[in-house]
């Protein structure tokens, strides 16, 4: 009974953590705006032993609202990440937002870096003329005093924000949570090649359980607050509109209440960002231990070299997203069995040995 007890929860614990969970904090907060209001119950009604009934369906209740936004949960990151229901030009306007706050990083960690080297009396020409354009740069040279004091531990910060950029500029999105997701998206492909997104299904399955379940309780995180988020502004604007149509009867806390959910949501949106961190460094765990388990599930030999294991994982990413193309038969070299460049060799090997045994080649 244990077992199944256990499998149950292991198998359910990021959807009752990151959806039924805030579910049921949204669900208390309309029952403390709307109490008594269209036989509404208090808070305390539902906690009372007597109103188990009550508590029951309440309970139901978070559970449904858990479960929907959870199926809903493809469409409500996408409109976070800005690619559902953004007009082309506020898309266009917010990623250029973006580049300027990842350019900007960049620029002051290297007027960081270049300060220190001046200081330490190591810093060439070169060196000299990019600092003394980074300092009179009208944005960047706004941090120059600012930054000259800060600490090891505050300029980490400064690259921990940098990094949940993506490495390329292409791939910048416009917001800071689809930055956020979009770098632990692209780093297989940065580094080795390997389109992690085409080959989830097949990466995951040969992986080490553990990081499988790094991933798994990382993105639960995430997905709390955004749950909660969007709980948050459901209520908010349930809150509006009960209050507009004269349902609700106006109190100051019920009106503060409003905006207060708003800042929330906003807040909640934040922690969001920062908790891919946690999300992009499992991601990060599975493709760097989980290549190699892929190559030989593929049926491929993990080359040597860096440029040939991204040469072979293009490939193989190509043969997966792509209709087959005679030119696939260049992942042929990568495949399972005699090393071609062994091969010839021993072949070479045996001939110079019969011939030195005098037998006939």
């Amino acid at each position: 009974m244990n077992e199944i007890v256990k499998g149950a929860l292991d198998g359910g614990w990021s959807l009752i953590v990151g959806w039924v969970l805030p579910s049921a904090v949204n669900l208390a907060l309309a029952v403390l705006i709307c109490s008594g209001v269209a036989g509404v119950p208090s808070i305390g009604d539902l906690a009372d032993g007597d109103n188990a009934g009550r508590g029951a369906v309440a309970l139901g209740v978070a559970v449904l609202g858990g479960l929907i936004l959870a199926a809903l949960q493809t469409p409500l990151y996408r409109l976070l990440e800005g690619y559902l229901g953004w007009p082309r030009w506020l898309f266009g306007r917010a990623r250029r937002r973006m580049l300027h706050h990842k350019h900007l990083l960049t620029d002051r960690l290297a007027m960081c870096r270049l300060a220190d080297a001046e200081r330490e009396g190591g810093l060439d020409e070169a060196g000299r003329s990019a600092l003394a354009a980074l300092r009179a740069h009208p944005v960047v040279g706004r941090y120059a005093a600012r930054d000259a004091g800060l600490s090891a531990t505050q300029r980490a910060l400064l690259r921990e924000r940098l990094q949940r950029f993506p490495v390329d500029d292409d791939q910048v999105v416009a917001t800071r949570l689809g930055n956020g997701i979009r770098r632990l998206e692209e780093y297989g492909y940065d580094r080795y090649r390997l389109d992690s997104q085409v080959l989830w299904y097949e990466l995951s399955a040969v992986a080490p359980e553990q990081t499988a379940k790094q991933i798994d309780r990382s993105r639960t995180g995430v997905d709390f607050f955004v749950c909660l988020l969007f709980g948050h502004l459901i209520v908010a604007a349930s809150a509006i509109g009960l209050l507009a149509a004269g349902v609700l009867p106006r109190s100051p806390a019920r009106i503060l209440a409003v905006p207060l959910l708003v800042v929330l949501a906003h807040v909640w949106y934040r922690i969001a960002v920062v908790a891919t961190d946690d999300w992009a460094a499992a991601v990060r765990a599975m493709v760097n231990v989980g290549r190699g388990p892929l190559s030989e599930a593929m049926g491929l030999r993990l080359p040597d070299g860096i440029a040939d294991e991204r040469e072979m994982w293009t490939l193989a990413s190509r043969l997966v997203r792509l209709p087959f193309d005679r030119r696939a038969a260049a992942l042929d070299r990568f495949r399972n069995g005699p090393d071609p460049a062994q091969t010839i060799e021993a072949q070479a090997a045996g001939a110079e040995a019969r011939e030195a045994a005098g037998e006939p080649s």
